[in-house]
C-alpha cells in the first residue's frame, strides 16, 4: 500500500469515526427522578438544581450526578430554580414559591400565591419576581418572602420575567408584553402582540426579544416598548430566545431552530428537528444547545447551524439546557437529568443574554 493510499485510508477512518462519535454522544452521568422533568437546570458552585413532576426539587453534584438533597413540595415542579447568594428560589403547581438553603435543601420560607406556578423566578436587588396562572406577577423580599407588591395582567403569567437596570419585563397569555418599575410594580409600558405570550424575554442591546403564539419573535425597544422589527416563523413560538454574538436563537413548534440577526428580521440559518421545539437554547463557546420533543438534545454550530452532535434521550426534551464548566445539563420527560460533555472550540468567547444574569447566580 502506497503512502498516499495510507493517508487517504486514515483520513476516511477519522472522518467515519467523527460521524459515529457525533451520532452517539454518551452522557457523563444520568440521574433518575420519579416523574417527567420539564424544569430547566440551574448550575451554581458545582451543583445542579432542578425540579421534577414528582414534586421534588433536586440538588445534584455537577460532576458525578450524586444526589446531595431533595426537597418535596405539594405538587409538580415545572418552574426552573433560580440560585442566588446561597439560596434556591422555585415555584410549584401547589401554588407556593419556596426559598431553600442551597447547601442543605432546608426550607427558609414559602409564600402562598394561591395559583399554579410554572413561571421561573428572577432574583435581583434583594427581591424575587415570579408569575402565576392567576395573572399576577409577585415581587417578594428575597430574605423573608414578604410581599412587596403585585401586578395583575389580563391572563396567566406562566413565562419567566427578566429584570435589568430597575425594570421588570414579562409576557402574559393576555397577549401583552409589560415593562414595570422593579421597585413599585408600576406599569411603564405595554405592547399588544394580539396573541398569548408564553415565551420569556431576553434583554440585550437596549432591546427586548420575545416570542408569541402568533408565530412571531418580536424585537421591542426596552425603554418604550416600540416595535423595532418582528420575524415570523411557520408556527407558534413558545421557546425563549437566547442572544449571543449579535444573533438571536430560538425554537418554534414548526420543528425548527432559528438564528436571526439582532439588528433586523434577517434569517441567518435554520435547523429542522423532527418535532416541536419548546426548549430554549443555550449558547456557549460558539455552539447552540437545544432540545426537541423528538427526544434529542442538539449541539449546533452557532454561526452555520450545522449539527456538531446530538444525543437521543429516549423521550421528549422540553427542558432548556444549561452549560457550565464544559458540561451540558438538561432534563427529559422520561424523568432523567443528563450531563454531557459540551463541544469545545479554541477561538473566542460568546456572551449570552437570556433572562437576567442573577437568575442562575452567574457572575
Amino acid at each position: 500500500m502506497s503512502a498516499q493510499t495510507k493517508l487517504v485510508t486514515l483520513f476516511i477512518s477519522v472522518f467515519i469515526m467523527s460521524i459515529v462519535c457525533a451520532c452517539n454522544r454518551q452522557p457523563v452521568w444520568e440521574f433518575q427522578t420519579g416523574n417527567a422533568v420539564s424544569s430547566s437546570p440551574a448550575v451554581s458552585e458545582g451543583y445542579v438544581y432542578i425540579g421534577s413532576d414528582d414534586g421534588k426539587v433536586y440538588c445534584l453534584d455537577a460532576l458525578s450526578g450524586t444526589q446531595r438533597w431533595a426537597f418535596t413540595t405539594g405538587d409538580t415542579v415545572r418552574s426552573s430554580p433560580a440560585v442566588f447568594d446561597g439560596y434556591v428560589y422555585v415555584g410549584s403547581t401547589d401554588g407556593k414559591v419556596y426559598c431553600l438553603n442551597a447547601a442543605t435543601g432546608a426550607q427558609i420560607w414559602a409564600y402562598p400565591m394561591g395559583d399554579t406556578i410554572e413561571s421561573s423566578p428572577a432574583v435581583s436587588g434583594g427581591y424575587v419576581y415570579v408569575g402565576s396562572s392567576g395573572g399576577k406577577l409577585h415581587c417578594l423580599d428575597a430574605a423573608s418572602g414578604t410581599l412587596n407588591w403585585e401586578f395583575t395582567a389580563g391572563d396567566a403569567v406562566n413565562a419567566s420575567p427578566a429584570v435589568l437596570d430597575g425594570y421588570v419585563y414579562l409576557g402574559s397569555k393576555d397577549g401583552k408584553v409589560y415593562c414595570l418599575n422593579a421597585d413599585t410594580g408600576t406599569m411603564l409600558w405595554d405592547f399588544d402582540a394580539g396573541y398569548p405570550v408564553v415565551s420569556s424575554p431576553a434583554l440585550a442591546y437596549d432591546n427586548v426579544y420575545i416570542g408569541s403564539v402568533n408565530k412571531r419573535l418580536y424585537c421591542l425597544k426596552s425603554a418604550t416598548g416600540v416595535m423595532v422589527w418582528y420575524f415570523e416563523a411557520d408556527y407558534i413560538v413558545m421557546s425563549s430566545p437566547a442572544i449571543a454574538g449579535g444573533f438571536v436563537y430560538f425554537g418554534s413548534l414548526d420543528h425548527r431552530i432559528y438564528c436571526i440577526k439582532t439588528t433586523a428580521a434577517t434569517k441567518v440559518w435554520e435547523f429542522e428537528t423532527d418535532n416541536f421545539v419548546l426548549s430554549s437554547p443555550a449558547v456557549s463557546d460558539g455552539y447552540v444547545y437545544v432540545g426537541s420533543r423528538d427526544g434529542r438534545l442538539y449541539c449546533l454550530d452557532a454561526k452555520t447551524g450545522r449539527q456538531k452532535w446530538s444525543y437521543d434521550a429516549g423521550a421528549a426534551v422540553s427542558s432548556s439546557p444549561a452549560v457550565a464548566d464544559g458540561y451540558v445539563y438538561v432534563g427529559c420527560e422520561n424523568g432523567k437529568v443528563y450531563c454531557l460533555r459540551a463541544a469545545r472550540r479554541d477561538t473566542g468567547s460568546w456572551r449570552m443574554f437570556r433572562y437576567n444574569p442573577e437568575r442562575t447566580g452567574a457572575k
